[in-house]
């Protein structure tokens, strides 16, 4: 009798057996190797939640932003804008904008930006929407795409921002949007009964944002747009598993804008902390 190890596939999460060559549901070469598994305990990139990893940094952001400037913390009654940190000090973590970039060269903010909230409720709803918004894309596009589209649809929204002369902005909405961008390319491009609900209820969400920026001020509506249309042209770009399997291209990609918000974030903190020395 020959006796099979079981596993979960480190890509797709599914329970296979660890000799197969291939996943037979993601296509994930040699899922069984020490590489793709993991050593010295088993930790691996595919093991690691992301989406709580994202809340985590940013709840760490927020934090470090409030203890930067203590003394200038938003108390107001306003509950938009209560335990808001200082200007300076998202200044210094990376918030982005004309004035960031045109007068200080600080580029890398169109990546750090997306880290930085203004206020309680400003990451307490955006988190919400990650929460409701990721493991879609995590299941349907995979690990690696989901790492691109969150990346560069939130520089591309920041990008467009920058461009129509907004000066000072933060927050995690042009790369949540840019994941609304790529659930509607995928409901549209599925089809069928179940791409239609799909696509149905992204719209919904498109709508609520419209609605949202032009009823309330304060909104980078330019961010919410450019994360959009290029979620649905990275999306369009990429494809999606039920399309496409991720690739070593996907791979490489989405392990190197990993690394790049990495460290561009720790580069932040440190120039941060220097500059208060």
């Amino acid at each position: 009798m020959i006796e099979k190890k079981s596993m979960l596939c480190p890509q797709c999460r599914k329970l296979i057996s660890s000799d197969e060559r291939f996943c037979p549901y993601c296509g994930t070469a040699n899922p069984g190797s020490l590489w793709k598994r993991g050593v010295l305990g088993g930790f691996s990139l595919f093991r690691v939640d992301p989406v709580k990893i994202i809340i985590i940094v940013n709840v760490a952001f927020y934090i470090l932003s409030l203890l930067l400037d203590p003394a200038a913390l938003g108390l107001s009654a306003n509950p938009m804008t209560f335990l808001s940190p200082a200007d300076g000090s998202l200044f210094l973590l990376g918030a982005t904008g004309t004035l960031p970039i045109n007068a200080y060269g600080r580029w890398w903010t169109l990546v750090s930006a997306s880290f930085l909230h203004g206020g309680l409720l400003h990451l307490f709803f955006n988190m919400i929407a990650l929460r409701q918004l990721a493991p879609f894309i995590l299941e349907e596009f995979g690990f690696h795409r989901f790492a691109i589209l969150y990346l560069w649809t939130g520089v591309a929204g920041f990008l467009l921002s920058y461009l129509a002369g907004v000066p000072f902005t933060i927050g995690a909405s042009a790369s949540l949007c840019g994941l609304i961008g790529a659930i509607l390319y995928y409901g549209k491009s599925r089809g069928g009964f179940y791409g239609e609900q799909i696509y149905r209820q992204a719209m919904g969400w498109v709508v609520g944002l419209v609605l949202f920026g032009l009823f309330f001020s304060g909104i980078n509506n330019w961010a919410h747009g450019g994360g959009l249309l290029s979620g649905i042209f990275i999306a369009f770009l990429t494809g999606y598993r039920d399309r496409t399997k991720e690739k070593p291209l996907h791979r490489l990609l989405g392990t190197a804008s990993i690394l790049l918000t990495a460290a561009i974030l720790l580069w932040a903190i440190i120039q941060a902390v220097y500059l208060l020395i």
